[in-house]
């Protein structure tokens, strides 16, 4: 590690690389964490500086950074095979991982087809829920409804799924139609009396409902009562909807419980993941029940015509098939189930101080916002570009943490294996971070 060879890198990416969800005039004038090596809840700097990672790397990492036996699924697969088709060819990982996510998923998902990262299998969703209806009669049926402030990826089907309204905005004469619950925060029985108006009405156009169980990442951290999932459950069986829960993010424990809808007790008809699925390589999966596939049986006409070169890979395959074993042999859960209490109590402690509202934690995720008739931030929109959090994203990496806020919601979202120790030291940073970007 060295300054000249930091720089050296510095220099060649302002030169040539173009960044995702970052403004290049303000990129251009910052002085970036410059990443040599990661290792747990680490991130480590060229120049050596330690970070905690609070957002584990994008909500990826819930098991860590560098984890060995990640490592060596992946350096075992690659000297057997790296990469082969996955059209008229199987293999090991991938077979074995299908029937070892079955056998964890909520029951009655029976199918799993594999993609390349969480967006596609959205992607792959949006298709199979149009083409099922196609295939049983229904054309009609081929509109969606989402809830207000919905994040399901960035491709033009995922975005077209999407309630941020920045996201959507500069590619809005290329999404399709959308239709949106609004708000899904709100007193419960006024949203699901709502819910219930917009798809009674628009049943018979339909095809799905996209949700993301109880927390709606990139809107802000928002939560939603689970009365919400099991309305929407019931609705769509009712009304023959599709429901499809993007547990992206949502899934492998951030929540609490393996998958989000568990705090509902419900089984929607498909199921997306990414993300934490294989964490070291791009790999997503999109569950579906029984039912759904053989919709897709009697010709080969009928086939889903849909995949990605990289579906199915068996390297990761192979890796996402360790990190279901790691999750059972370290009691990962269990380490959530532990750890969780240590963040609400940080947050709710937050939330009592001028300045911050909408204190709320829900697993190991825990957030607040910045605004209020107290705070020196009044005036500025709680939204993806308001500029409070990104205070507090200087004040923490001033004390050795990376934490990257969501406009004025600032939050913590730690590796779920994150030692208890580091987990002190972390939640102190982001109090403390808060407190002097308060005080600024």
């Amino acid at each position: 590690m060295s300054h000249e060879r930091r720089e050296r890198i510095v220099r060649a990416d302002r030169a040539h690389v173009w960044h995702p969800y970052t403004a290049a005039d303000l990129w251009e004038n910052e002085d970036p964490i410059v990443v040599a090596e990661a290792h747990g809840a680490w991130l480590v700097d060229e120049d050596g500086t330690r970070y905690l990672d609070g957002n584990a790397s994008w909500w990826t990492k819930t098991l860590g950074h560098g984890h060995p036996r990640l490592h060596a699924a992946l350096a075992a697969q690659a000297a057997r095979a790296d990469h082969v088709a996955f059209a008229g060819i199987t293999h090991e990982p991938a077979a074995r991982l299908a029937e070892e996510l079955v056998a964890i998923a909520p029951p009655g998902l029976t199918r799993v087809f594999y993609t390349d990262n969480g967006a596609g299998a959205i992607e792959v969703a949006v298709k199979i829920a149009v083409q099922s209806f196609v295939q049983r009669g229904r054309p009609e049926k081929c509109r969606f409804v989402a809830l207000a402030g919905a994040y399901h990826g960035d491709t033009v089907g995922a975005a077209s799924l999407g309630g941020v309204e920045i996201f959507r905005r500069p590619f809005a004469g290329i999404l399709f139609d959308c239709l949106y619950a609004s708000p899904s925060d709100g007193p419960l029985q006024e949203v699901l009396a709502r819910v219930t108006a917009l798809l009674r009405e628009n049943a018979d156009t339909v095809a799905a409902v996209f949700v993301e169980p109880m927390l709606q990442g990139a809107e802000g951290m928002r939560l939603h009562d689970p009365a919400l999932l099991r309305h929407l459950r019931a609705l769509c069986t009712e009304l023959d909807v599709l429901l499809v829960c993007d547990e992206v993010f949502t899934g492998y424990g951030r929540t609490g419980p393996f998958w989000a809808s568990a705090h509902a007790g419900i089984t929607p008809d498909l199921m997306c993941l990414g993300k934490a699925f294989s964490q070291v390589l791009p790999m997503g999966a999109t569950l579906a029940t029984e039912a759904l596939y053989d919709t897709f049986r009697g010709s080969k006409d009928r086939a889903l015509l849909y995949g990605h070169t990289f579906a199915g890979n068996p390297l990761g395959a192979a890796v996402a098939r360790e990190v279901l074993a790691i999750y059972r042999d370290e009691d990962v859960l269990g380490q959530v189930a532990a750890k969780s209490p240590r963040v609400a109590r940080t947050i709710a402690e937050l939330g009592a101080i001028d300045g911050v509202a909408s204190p709320r934690a829900l697993g190991m995720m825990g957030a607040v916002d910045l605004v209020g008739s107290a705070s020196p931030f009044e005036g500025e929109a709680a939204d993806y570009l308001g500029a409070a959090g990104w205070r507090v994203y200087r004040e923490a990496r001033r004390r050795g943490a990376y934490l990257r806020p969501l406009g004025n919601t600032v939050y913590v979202c730690p590796p779920l294996t994150i030692p208890d120790a580091e987990l002190e030291t972390l939640l102190d940073v982001f109090t403390e971070s808060v407190r002097a970007a308060l005080r600024a």
